[in-house]
């Protein structure tokens, strides 16, 4: 494995680098925003990926009760999460996952908390299903994000009637404390409201470990689903595989009738493939990914804090996403938006489309080589300087 391979995306279908103009305005950019890898993946993946194509058959498949297993071993292994594989519905995405679970188990016009600045998508699940959408802002604090449990109370006695919780956090990349998870339980439990817990970076972890809700869930009465895939993990998110957890079996049926009514079903012999090898065999290239990315982290962190004295970088207990604060360099969330666009020539996750919270902030995605890192930095760097108050320091 070598993570240092610069490897070409443009002119390959790629949202990241060939949806700039779209997304940016501009082709030119330094693309640091989907929340996909620039790394191969392990070849113990694109082995298994070979014979299916070798195969050269690829008619209509189902998920065999091997790769529940797979997905069994690995949820036990890395998390202490003890599941039966029957536990387990297949579906193309986290998000039209979460999409299904809001219409399997609210109404129209039923509430649903999200806890912002969060995953942009959240909003367009809420406001798309004609639910009410109830926002919780995060309490950022000096020590990082925590979550306002005093306002969330507030919003499950308007009516919530289910709460999507983002665990690990994107984008401020925090992981859930025990202590933090069993306060929400105590709250739902007292509400009955439905938690969908979003884990799918739960194996992206550099600080403590990822607890999975459902374990905690376990001692409340609370009604529960747990989304996870590889996609992150193993980036493998254009073979469109994810799985929905359920720790009650009535509950499992609805969501599963649900999905028959809507007729989603069904599973590509690629994402079957490429998620046995990755639960079997990747391990050991995930450590050593974990371990590079935290080196990108922490240059990044180092670079900026040397570099733009007045901006601050949250460094990530999970996920590969760097949330950065510019808030001190005076910008409006359009003049931001304009400054990394067209003076730093950065293409970066712009704060403001995660909720009214992330304004002034920008995520950057450091799972790529150290010298597209290293570029990224560079371009933010030389923007800075060309700030006014900072051009006759710079020049001196």
């Amino acid at each position: 494995m070598n993570f240092d391979e610069e490897i070409k995306r443009k002119h390959t279908h790629s949202m990241k680098w060939d949806m700039l103009q779209e997304r940016y305005e501009s082709d030119d950019l330094w693309a640091m925003w989907v929340a996909d890898m620039d790394f191969k993946v392990p070849q113990e993946i694109l082995d298994a990926l070979q014979e299916v194509v070798d195969h050269g058959v690829f008619g209509y498949h189902f998920p065999p009760d091997s790769l529940k297993e797979e997905i069994r071993s690995w949820l036990d292994r890395r998390f202490d999460y003890a599941i039966n594989p029957q536990q387990i519905v297949f579906t193309p995405g986290v998000v039209p996952a979460i999409h299904h679970l809001i219409q399997t188990f609210t109404n129209e016009g039923d509430g649903i908390v999200i806890q912002t600045p969060v995953y942009y998508p959240f909003f367009a699940l809420v406001k798309e299903n004609n639910r009410k959408l109830l926002e919780n802002p995060l309490t950022d604090e000096t020590s990082g994000f925590t979550m306002n449990f005093e306002h969330l109370e507030e919003q499950f006695k308007n009516g919530a009637k289910m709460l999507i919780l983002c665990s690990p956090h994107n984008p401020i990349g925090r992981v859930w404390t025990e202590e933090e998870q069993r306060r929400l339980a105590e709250l739902c439990e007292k509400y009955g409201v439905f938690v969908v817990s979003d884990e799918i970076h739960a194996d992206l972890i550099f600080k403590g470990k990822h607890l999975p809700f459902s374990n905690v869930a376990r001692d409340y009465s609370i009604n529960l689903a747990t989304c996870m895939a590889p996609s992150k993990t193993f980036n493998l998110a254009a073979l469109q595989m994810s799985y929905v957890i359920f720790d009650d079996s009535t509950l499992q049926k609805s969501y599963e009738a649900q999905l028959k009514s809507n007729f989603v079903g069904g599973i590509s012999p690629f994402a079957v493939a490429s998620c046995e090898a990755a639960y079997r065999k990747g391990e050991p290239w995930l450590e050593k990914l974990l371990a590079y990315i935290q080196e990108n982290i922490s240059y990044v962190k180092k670079e900026i804090k040397n570099h733009l004295p007045e901006v601050t970088v949250h460094e990530p207990e999970g996920t590969y996403l760097i949330w950065i604060d510019f808030r001190k360099l005076g910008f409006t969330s359009t003049s931001l938006q304009k400054w990394l666009r067209e003076e730093a020539g950065l293409a970066l996750g712009e704060g403001h489309v995660f909720g009214k919270e992330g304004s002034g902030f920008a995520r950057m995605n450091v799972a790529c080589p150290k010298g597209h890192v290293e570029e990224g930095v560079r371009r933010l760097k030389e923007a800075y300087k060309k700030l006014p108050k900072h051009q006759e320091h710079s020049s001196s």
